[in-house]
């Protein structure tokens, strides 16, 4: 009788895009939510203001389909820079900007240290438990 070769290890960071793309819809609901505040506040949703606000909405949908290619993360940083640049005609979209850009720079910050222990072979799921090491 054969045995079944033992799974292959997990990647930690398979779902690293699933987490930045479930981010980035957060975020477009979040940023469309304030068109109401741009209506009122921003000289409306016709204005230069209202036009941006929609633009980096759809931005942040479309990025979410492209989180596979090397330039889309730059490009989800250059977004929230976008909005925290807009504290000067509306601080309300600004702050969304400032929140969001925190998660980013945390979620990356943890993909580094996956990274980092992945190197040092130091995560749990590289660890072989004791049962698999008195079976060989």
């Amino acid at each position: 009788m054969s045995e079944t070769p033992p799974p292959p290890p997990k990647d930690p960071m398979k779902g690293f895009r699933g987490v930045l793309s479930g981010t980035l819809i957060m975020e477009a609901i979040t940023v469309a939510l304030a068109l109401p505040v741009v209506n009122k506040l921003g000289g409306g949703i016709t204005s230069a203001t209202g036009w941006t606000v929609i633009g980096i909405a759809v931005a942040l949908l479309v990025l979410c389909g492209l989180l596979k290619h090397v330039w889309a993360v730059p490009v989800v940083l250059v977004l929230q820079v976008a909005l925290i640049a807009m504290a000067f005609v509306l601080p309300a979209i600004a702050i969304i900007g400032v929140l969001f850009l925190a998660a980013f720079v945390w979620f990356l910050y943890l993909r580094r240290e996956v990274a980092r222990r992945m190197a040092a072979g130091t995560l749990p799921s590289q660890q072989q438990s004791s049962s698999q090491q008195q079976q060989r």
